[in-house]
């Protein structure tokens, strides 16, 4: 063991000074610092999601109920030491007193008592237009705290009274921040908070009504936890009806589904980097295997042991690893920082400190990049006779470099499935790499092949013919040249696929002149009306759907309840009213998934595919909806896939008719809102019972996350962009020894220096042409399973990608050609000769 030791210390420092282990150090570098960078931030932001749902939430935890909250749950809150605090809301009508109009609007009330919220903060503000500022406070006794849109749509100020119910309520503050608001949709109507104290003047809370009940606890993370697990069993007893436990990804869905895409987008790139690095550690190991043949034949001569041997360059590349995943991680920790800088935003405050897993992720990766891809050609160097120097050959891998590749290869699958955070994105990343390589391989072989035969040596120009020759005289460094080739070219074009059309497509998912308006509650009557000052106000293009409120009874005849499903999604579905619509015409924003839409059939039902899979619903199935009291069976007839990020009308389940007769109905419309001053306020004065939901301040946020994340996707593209150009570099310069002897034999029989010239030009070009064009086909099927299967938007790629490809390929590898082997023409003949001898 002293003896490898001493031994890998004096290579180790010899190959330093040389600059041989120049590039594996950058390949591992820069792996190690993108995957890191990325983990940094990811696991930073994930703590701090956390953190931020305690405030979205209002507190530590919450019970949500459709009674007032048992008194089981508060007691033992209270034994466990915890602060709790109840709210409960409903939507109910405010309005004007006559003298300042009497004009009504929906909104959504909220009676709170002392200690709310437990998380997060309350910010209101005295003034119209004046910044919120953090109160502890809640609305006094005969007081009302509301949002600014309400005010202005009754043409109210503060201080004027406001009618709810029996009593009428003075309007104190207007709220700027809601910590606990949530995205239901009755969340976004008009907020009007009042003392619990205040709830039995109004009148408005009779036995039938539909109140929502939420008590927050907060307190130690250990009682808290104690609380939850009690509370989770409780409810899975079976005993309660209409009571859960509250999460943040049931807060605030549209933020759910664009930071998951962000991390998603984020983790690609990474992936994309590594496996580039992969590629580059193993053309860099091979090259340092042929470089070492003489050293390792004489230390075989002096009586070194094969063990000895490996285990002196199994302990370089170990300190090599260490060292440069180290470094790769301090950039990485470095680099993270700019991504907070960029996403900005994300999460209201300042981010908690990163964990040590990103460090021991980076530094594991990084030792597993080196020893899989770069030691199993090295610890051939052991097993070299000293006679096959001669040859320049390390032969065949043997049992032992298979098994340590073998065993490193899945190390390294194993790792970058953990990084991608999302199980088929590191399928389709690893796997369609792995793939990828396969298919340049066989096609490569196959492509030289058909070289050879193709070109007619008697007519052919004379460089043509050389460089044929060149390449079909080495077919396997051809085929190992034009794959590694194809491999950093697929990445790249990946790349450029990723920032055009795939970001494209996701900004389309949520476009700039998405609707940005929801109005409900519109009567039929009103229904022509109200489409009508819409096209006098400019909007031409809008939805506009029936409304019908239904709640699903049975499923091929058998009473359904939610006690016949396990999930809690569909135990809440089974509980709840659907919103049910109809249309001749399927909606253009849904796709049909199964079976076909079938206009004017009446009995039938299209159903979302996602409300299909969470009931086990299928084509053929029979549904009954109990409908205001009037049973109503139809047969589903097809499927639709429904993007409820789009925010156009969308429905679970869809009549296939144009109107249902003696159904009680109201309609619904989504729009864009003109930019007319006083529009929205125009539209309730005429429609007072019509609630208008304003959600621009949600698109912007969306887009403006959107924003965010292409710029550090682009920031992070450097890192994929350095590592593709050192797998182009280390591919071509993979046989500079191999060239320099060959061409150095060619100008000893008299060929000129511009022949040859023309000669490695000539193959640089070929090689780059069909590698460019290999990977830009196979990045075109993986950017397409990307976009269906993991960021689920349709795309299609450009059918001159391939060609686009290609000539790209080929400058792209004369370029590194040049920089590369630019010295092979110009060193002298006898020397190259020498050096071929010694």
């Amino acid at each position: 063991m002293t003896d490898s030791l001493r031994l890998g210390w004096r290579t180790l420092w010899r190959d330093l000074r040389a600059g041989e282990l120049r590039l594996l150090i950058v390949a591992v570098l820069l792996a190690v610092a993108a995957l890191t960078a990325v983990g940094f931030f990811a696991d930073r932001l994930q703590g701090g999601l956390k953190r931020d749902a305690r405030q979205l939430l209002g507190g530590d935890a919450v019970i949500v109920s459709d009674n007032p909250t048992p008194e089981a749950f508060m007691a033992q809150a209270k034994s466990l030491g915890l602060e709790g605090t109840s709210t409960y809301g409903f939507p109910t009508m405010a309005r004007a007193d006559d003298v300042q109009g009497g004009a009504s609007k929906l909104v959504a009330l909220k009676a709170v008592a002392a200690g709310y919220p437990l998380r997060g903060s309350l910010q209101t503000s005295t003034t119209f237009a004046g910044p919120g500022a953090v109160t502890r406070d809640i609305p006094p006794r005969g007081e009302v705290w509301v949002d600014a849109s309400l005010l202005d749509s009754l043409g109210l100020k503060i201080g004027d009274p406001l009618l709810l119910g029996d009593t009428s309520l003075r309007v104190g503050r207007i709220i700027t921040l809601e910590p606990d608001r949530g995205a239901g949709f009755m969340s976004f109507s008009p907020r009007v908070m009042l003392n619990q104290a205040d709830v039995a003047r109004t009148g408005l809370v009779q036995p039938a009504s539909r109140v929502g009940y939420r008590y927050a606890v907060a307190g130690s993370d250990v009682a808290v936890k104690r609380f939850t697990d009690w509370a989770e069993a409780a409810i899975k007893k079976g005993d309660l009806r209409g009571v859960r436990l509250d999460s943040f990804e049931g807060g605030r869905p549209e933020m759910r589904q664009t930071l998951d895409r962000a991390e998603k987008f984020l983790s690609l790139v990474a992936l994309l980097a590594a496996l580039l690095s992969a590629v580059a550690v193993a053309l860099a190991a091979r090259g340092f295997a042929a470089s070492h043949l003489d050293d390792c034949a004489m230390l075989r001569v002096l009586g070194q042991s094969q063990r000895t041997i490996a285990m002196a360059y199994a302990f370089e590349f170990a300190v090599i690893g260490l060292v440069a995943s180290g470094i790769g991680v301090a950039i990485g920790f470095a680099v993270h920082y700019v991504f907070v800088l960029l996403l900005a935003g994300l999460v209201e405050t300042a981010l908690p400190a990163a964990t040590l897993w990103p460090v021991a992720f980076g530094l594991g990766m990084g030792l597993t990049l080196l020893f899989a891809f770069g030691l199993p050609p090295v610890l051939q160097l052991a097993r070299v006779p000293p006679l096959r120097v001669i040859r320049r050959d390390v032969g065949g891998l043997k049992p032992a470099s298979l098994a340590v590749l073998g065993i490193g290869v899945a190390g390294f699958a194993a790792l970058l499935m953990a990084a991608s955070s999302d199980i088929k994105l590191g399928l389709i990343a690893v796997g369609g790499f792995a793939g990828a390589v396969a298919v340049f391989a066989l096609l490569s072989w196959l492509a030289v092949k058909v070289l050879r035969r193709s070109v007619n040596e008697t007519t052919a120009p004379r460089w043509l013919v050389l460089a044929t020759r060149q390449i079909s005289a080495r077919p396997a460094y051809a085929v190992v040249q034009v794959s590694a080739l194809a491999v950093g070219l697929l990445a790249l074009v990946l790349l450029v696929l990723l920032r055009t059309d795939l970001v494209a497509s996701w900004r389309k998912a949520t476009p700039p002149d998405a609707p940005n308006r929801f109005v409900i509650n519109v009567m039929p009557d009103q229904s022509d009306a109200f489409q009508k000052s819409l096209r006098d106000a400019g909007v031409s293009k809008f939805d506009w759907y029936p409304m019908i409120r239904g709640r699903l009874v049975a499923i091929n005849d058998k009473p359904v309840t939610p006690d016949d499903y396990v999930e809690d999604r569909a135990k809440r579905l089974v509980d709840r009213e659907f919103n049910l619509s109809n249309a001749m015409e399927a909606p253009a924003h849904n796709s049909i998934t199964a079976g076909a839409w079938k206009p004017g059939a009446a009995g039938e039902v299209s159903v979302e595919e996602g409300l299909a899979d969470t009931l086990g619903l299928k084509l053929g199935d029979t549904l009954r909806f109990d409908i205001g009291g009037m049973q109503n069976d139809a047969r589903i007839t097809s499927l639709r896939k429904v993007d409820w990020g789009s925010l156009h009308a969308n429905f679970f389940v869809m009549y296939t008719v144009a109107s249902l007769p003696d159904v009680p109905v109201t309609y619904m419309g989504a729009f864009r809102a003109p930019e007319t001053r006083g529009f929205d306020n125009t539209l309730v004065r005429t429609y007072p019972n019509v609630t208008n939901v304003d959600m621009s301040a949600t698109i912007n946020q969306v887009q403006r996350v959107l924003d965010q994340v292409i710029r550090a996707v682009e920031f992070l593209f450097g890192f994929t962009l350095a590592a593709g150009l050192v797998v182009l570099f280390a591919a071509v310069t993979a046989t500079r020894e191999e060239r320099a002897r060959e061409f150095a034999v060619m100008r000893a029989v008299g060929a000129r220096a511009s022949l040859l010239r023309q000669v490695q030009r000539a193959e640089l070009i070929g090689v780059g042409l069909l590698a460019g064009f290999l990977a830009s086909i196979v990045a075109s099927v993986i950017g397409w399973a990307l976009a269906r299967y993991v960021f689920e938007f349709t795309w299609t790629a450009s059918p001159i990608v391939p060609v686009a490809g290609a000539l790209a390929g080929a400058v792209l590898a004369l370029a590194a050609g040049w920089w590369g082997l630019r010295d092979v023409l110009r060193r002298p003949v006898v020397d190259t000769l020498r050096r071929a001898a010694e």
